[in-house]
């Protein structure tokens, strides 16, 4: 790895040094060879021992220089001013094949000056867990942190009961949460928030830089950044709806500027359709359910917003008022994306014509999901088949009822209006609602599968998740859904 390091580089006050804990008898359970080879990395003399020893910091390689990174974060609704990466750290930043700048990171490699009452460690299972997601999000097409190894460290670790442990090598485009901009903003720490608006700008949306050149300086380079994010998040929420995806811990802490996913903790895909559904078992109170992740979202972007107040304009009602107009916006950029999302899936292109029509015809469809306990992504992934002229109704996923009918003749009537044909149609459906997710009775089986030692699970999930749009004959039972008696009520944050 040619380390190429620029976080540590900003104040002290943004980081603390880390020092990876000292493992028995590290075991190498999975590297992520073509995630290496877009990275530019030059490891494929190592040995898996090696590779065990690196990837859970037993090793450190020339040039990497672990540093845990500090951030504050509202979490649940309450305000925490001082957090941090209690359980990860920052390896060093590498260049990819496209010049890409990326933070790899371990999590679970021991305590750090953040980790508070914690053990710094993880347990097996959310890495297993977490590498199986993030990767099946990448291939799904959305923006997410990526999975470079997963190590047992054959050491254990305790919680409720004691666990085997393991570490988890992140690789993102960078860590810089809004709860980053949180800590410096609960100090009143301008400069601080002045270093930190400019890192990331440059970082992640350099464009902004221009903008404000050709303007002759009169746009804010906060501002600008605000809108940035809120593009990104919105796009990034949209997509994780469209796929029946729940995170489960919107946090501020969770929330990176970049846009990517992080923290796959309690998250999971939904079965079963229902617009409120939890999974994770301390939202008691359905904070983050899968419908209000547009509300949260929304409400995380103000909290960014209040950061950039001192960093807008002298005047704080100006500055405010500045803010509020890209916040304003948030609502109805959201519904127009998810909209478009929720259409595309439907075989739609909304027009300003069809607007009004598509959003009844969507609704319609999403009650008719829930009202029929029907499986979000099969139902989407088997709609298409009805289109077929001979069609056989009766081992249709759909029961014919009223609502059914009424539901297709609307659907039917509509795809008249599309300018490609029945088999276009068809094929570009297929290829935006995927057979294959990772499903939470499939991933908790690997789990079960890795602590005994047999990895059968995990690796056929990698290996279907890695093609989710297509037909994979061999590994077809990945995509069923649960048993009455395999489904999974409540998912843990596992740290």
């Amino acid at each position: 790895m040619k380390f190429d390091n620029t976080y540590d580089k900003l104040p002290a006050e943004f980081f603390s040094e880390a020092a990876p804990n000292k493992f028995t008898s590290p075991k190498l359970l999975k590297f992520n060879k073509g995630l290496a080879k877009e990275l530019n990395l030059s490891l494929e003399s190592e040995s898996e021992e090696s590779l065990a020893d690196i990837f859970s910091g037993q090793k450190i390689l020339e040039g990497s220089h672990p540093i845990a990174m500090v951030y504050a974060a509202h979490q649940f609704g309450n305000f925490v001013p001082r957090l941090g990466d209690g359980r990860a750290m920052l390896l060093g930043e590498i260049l990819d094949l496209k010049g890409k700048r990326v933070d790899v990171q371990l999590k679970g490699a021991g305590p750090t000056e953040y980790s508070r009452n914690g053990d710094g460690f993880s347990a097996l299972g959310p890495v297993i867990r977490e590498y199986i997601v993030s990767e099946a999000m990448h291939h799904l097409g959305v923006p997410t942190t990526r999975a470079l190894a997963a190590v047992a460290t054959r050491d254990d670790v305790y919680r409720e009961i004691v666990q085997p442990g393991g570490v988890f090598t992140r690789v993102a485009a960078s860590h810089i949460r809004i709860g980053t901009f949180q800590y410096f903003g609960a100090k009143r720490d301008v400069k601080g928030l002045e270093t930190l608006l400019d890192y990331s700008i440059n970082r992640h949306y350099p464009e902004i830089q221009s903008a404000i050149k050709e303007s002759d300086g009169s746009l804010s380079s906060a501002v600008l950044f605000l809108r940035k994010v809120i593009i990104a998040q919105v796009s990034l929420v949209t997509k994780w709806m469209s796929l029946g995806f729940i995170h489960g811990v919107m946090n501020t802490d969770n929330m990176t500027v970049s846009g990517e996913t992080i923290d796959y903790g309690p998250c999971a895909f939904m079965d079963t359709f229902k617009s409120d559904q939890v999974y994770s078992y301390i939202d008691r109170n359905g904070r983050y359910s899968y419908e209000n992740q547009r509300a949260i979202v929304a409400w995380n972007l103000s909290r960014l917003a209040d950061c950039l107040i001192p960093l807008v304009d002298p005047n704080q009602d100006k500055a405010i008022e500045l803010l509020n107009a890209e916040l304003k916006a948030t609502n109805d950029l959201f519904i127009d994306e998810w909209q478009r999302r929720m259409a595309e899936k439907l075989g739609l292109t909304i027009t300003p014509a069809t607007k009004s029509e598509d959003m009844a015809l969507i609704v319609l469809w999403l009650e008719l999901l829930e009202k029929e306990k029907l499986d979000f992504t099969l139902s989407f992934r088997t709609l298409p088949d009805l289109l077929e002229a001979n069609v056989d109704q009766q081992n249709s996923l759909f029961n014919p009822t009223s609502d059914f009918n009424k539901f297709e003749l609307m659907w039917k009537e509509r795809l008249k209006n599309e300018p490609l044909g029945i088999a276009a149609i068809k094929e570009k459906m297929n290829s935006l609602n995927p057979l294959y997710i990772p499903r939470n009775h499939q991933v908790e089986k690997a789990i079960q599968g890795a602590i005994k030692g047999d990895l059968t699970v995990f690796n056929e999930m990698n290996q279907v998740l890695s093609n989710p749009y297509a037909h994979q004959p061999d590994l077809d039972f990945y995509k069923q859904a649960p048993l009455p008696n395999e489904e999974i009520e409540a998912t843990f944050c596992g740290t």
